[in-house]
């Protein structure tokens, strides 16, 4: 297919962030689609087949946005990027929530559904390995909810087991017992709101954080309720805490299916509760996979090595 060139006009603080250090963004671009780029200056040269031509414009105009937004371009966006297009689905969401580093946006089209979901449906759950934002990203938006003023609490509950180890048996008081497992949910209220302001809404009991066995008896009325690690729930604790949706909620319920610390794995309430939920009105589901992982790349990598000894049955 014959050759082109064509240019895109970029003002300079967007260029920089596209091009990257050491045009390192321009390279994986270059690789991805099988184009010439150079930044002489004022914008990108893209030299190529139009097809490829096409493939690299619609990859530097989705990086302008972005910038223009307040995203950080980093390394690994520009990777999840390209991942996400070479599958024939190019990362496109909006901004979800304004940090004190700038927007805070969906990478991907999995994460791109996956905030879409919560923003309509009443209960959504977020499955899938670690690394794909699924946490961070609830925890973003609740508090994005927060201090719209939209709820007037969230909620974060988890069951009291991890890898084999209690909360009871840790030191401390209640929240001293859950902060260390909740690191995700606290980076992301401290982005979105700030430290200072995090601390207050605790203050005020704004926002909660507490093991599932604290939701019995409870309604949650006007609240952003996450549950996270919810793989293990129990079937009972699951029912229990899905139960506890008041007027004006919203539950955004996270796990890993794969990840069962439960003495019997067959009674996990978040594989149970897919199961027998799926197709219910206002009950959304997206399922993350190993390529939407947006950690180092060797983690995704880690990720399908474990997926597969588990499809061999590996000891």
């Amino acid at each position: 297919m014959a050759r082109g060139s064509e240019f895109i006009t970029l003002e300079d603080g967007v260029l920089r962030q596209v091009v990257g250090p050491n045009s390192r963004h321009l390279a994986r671009m270059e690789s991805a689609y099988d184009v010439d780029l150079d930044a002489p200056g004022g914008g990108i040269r893209i030299n190529g087949s139009p097809r490829d031509r096409a493939d690299a414009r619609r990859m530097i105009e989705s990086l302008s946005a972005k910038v223009e937004q307040g995203v950080e371009i980093t390394d690994d966006l520009v990777i999840a990027i390209l991942r996400q297009d070479r599958r024939g689905a190019a990362a496109t969401g909006g901004v979800l929530a304004f940090g004190r580093k700038g927007a805070i946006t969906p990478t991907g089209l999995a994460q791109s559904r996956y905030v879409d979901m919560m923003t309509h449906c009443p209960l959504s759950f977020g499955v899938g390995p670690a690394g794909t934002g699924k946490t961070f990203l609830a925890a973003a938006y609740g508090a994005s909810l927060l201090r719209a003023k939209s709820v007037s609490r969230l909620v974060v509950t988890r069951p009291a087991v991890d890898a084999g180890e209690k909360l009871g048996f840790l030191p401390g008081d209640l929240n001293e017992k859950v902060d260390p497992y909740l690191a995700p949910i606290w980076e992301a209220l401290n982005e979105v709101l700030g430290p200072e302001q995090v601390q207050a809404h605790r203050d005020r009991r704004e926002i909660e954080t507490a093991p599932i066995a604290f939701m019995r008896g409870r309604t949650l009325k006007n609240a952003f309720v996450i549950v996270d690690e919810a793989q293990n729930t129990s079937r009972m604790q699951m029912k229990m805490v899905l139960t506890r949706l008041g007027e004006n909620s919203r539950m955004v319920v996270t796990g890993d299916p794969t990840q069962i610390d439960l003495l019997n794995p067959r009674d996990s309430g978040l594989s149970h509760a897919l199961r027998i939920l799926k197709g219910v009105e206002g009950v959304g589901v997206v399922e993350f996979a190993a390529e939407d992982v947006i950690r180092h790349p060797l983690v995704e990598r880690i990720v399908r090595a474990y997926d597969a000894d588990g499809t061999r049955g590996g000891t």
